[in-house]
């Protein structure tokens, strides 16, 4: 597995990698990669919810928008043409989520609940699910064996990130629309989870963490010998 940072002083190299986790911005890193050269993004950006665990940690750009839109344009050019994209969202949000998805020329084609067996929160209600929406580049096909759209959200902890998915709940997104052999990107990679996934598939991954912290996460997941992970 090749974990690397892209030097700042070599700000138009082209990027190729596979099986890699990279650190940095991933707008700007996204727009060194060649058009139409990944075959599904996996992706759970920050919800902008200014969140805050029960131990303190935080999300960065948790706290604003600006790199929404951006982030996505550069995520549907990426994209092979007939492709999927999974990116979970903060409902509380989903007006911005939904417009940077069709200003990008993604089209909402399904909506995926992630049943949580505790509450990660209660106010007005006990938030007991995550969400995510199932996006499409073009012409897609249907599915031969269509996943549910409610699927077990195992509790990680949150160990080794504020808000880590459980690789197990990745794995069905990833074999329903990612074909074998398939590049899976995923610009927000966090400590790995869906690049952990990919592997445990056989899919090649590449990963963008702009945190050097979580990216040393990710890299040392992804060099521990291949296991069941939650």
């Amino acid at each position: 597995m090749a974990s690397f940072v892209i030097p700042r002083q070599l700000p138009d190299l082209p990027i190729t990698a596979r099986n890699a986790v990279l650190q940095g911005d991933c707008t700007a890193l996204m727009r060194r990669m060649e058009r139409d050269s990944v075959d599904f993004i996996l992706t759970d950006p920050p919800y902008i919810t200014r969140y805050r665990g029960r131990d303190g940690r935080t999300v960065a750009n948790d706290d604003n928008a600006r790199w929404l839109k951006p982030a996505f344009r550069e995520m549907h050019r990426v994209l092979k043409p007939a492709s999927f994209c999974v990116s979970f969202y903060g409902w509380a949000k989903i007006d911005l989520f939904a417009a940077a998805w069709r200003a990008a020329g993604f089209r909402i084609v399904g909506h995926i609940v992630f049943r949580k067996s505790y509450a990660s929160s209660a106010r007005f209600l006990r938030y007991e699910h995550e969400q995510a929406y199932l996006l499409a580049k073009g012409d897609v096909a249907l599915p031969a064996q269509p996943i549910p759209d409610v699927i077990d959200f195992p509790y990680t902890g949150n160990r080794l990130h504020p808000t880590q998915k459980p690789v197990t709940a990745l794995k069905p997104l990833i074999a329903a629309f990612c074909p074998r052999n398939g590049l899976v990107l995923d610009p927000f990679c966090g400590s790995g989870s869906t690049l952990v996934a990919a592997r445990d598939l056989e899919r090649g991954y590449l990963g963008i963490e702009l945190s050097a912290a979580h990216h040393r996460t990710a890299c040392e997941r992804l060099d521990a010998p291949q296991r069941v992970a939650a």
